[in-house]
């Protein structure tokens, strides 16, 4: 299965369709919120089912708050992340996962990708229309889970 994790696009397509060219196909789609309205483009544009959540920054929009599923034999919490502090530290998000019964959350709002290991994974994919890392290219994820489900993930950069 491979999946696209990707965050913060703020209604700017450009690079999130570039991506879907150089990629896809693919079989899943996560994004973690800010899209601004550009959901029903993100969904058409993915060819595939989509988990999307509000960002601070979707007024108005019908989109949840946060999503809980499962993904391989791993249960995966999306949320936006602003309201859990992550431009601080992931302490926070890492218990919130831990008390939703979550092994994996995945998030954005700060702009910059991460992914780290332990008894809760944490993956931001970063941002494709407003970079906040230090090389400020437009990042995103893709993540391939194999029939043992193994999950091989990588921070790819425009």
């Amino acid at each position: 299965m491979r999946v696209l994790i990707c965050s913060d696009t703020h209604r700017r397509h450009d690079n999130y369709l570039k991506v879907v060219e150089k990629e896809g196909p693919f079989d899943f789609l996560i994004h973690c919120g800010d899209t601004e309205g550009g959901e029903y483009l993100i969904h058409e544009a993915a060819g595939c089912p989509c988990e999307i959540v509000m960002g601070n920054n979707d007024f108005f929009s019908d989109l949840p708050r946060e999503r809980i599923f499962h993904l391989g034999g791993r249960t995966v919490w999306v949320t936006h992340g602003h309201n859990y502090y992550v431009s601080l530290n992931t302490a926070m998000l890492k218990e919130e996962a831990r008390t939703k019964g979550a092994n994996v959350v995945m998030f954005g709002h700060t702009h910059r990708p991460l992914m780290e290991d332990g008894s809760v994974m944490c993956v931001n994919p970063g941002s494709l229309s407003y970079p906040r890392q230090a090389n400020h290219k437009p990042s995103y994820i893709v993540l391939e889970i194999d029939e043992n489900d193994h999950w091989n993930m990588e921070i790819k950069y425009l």
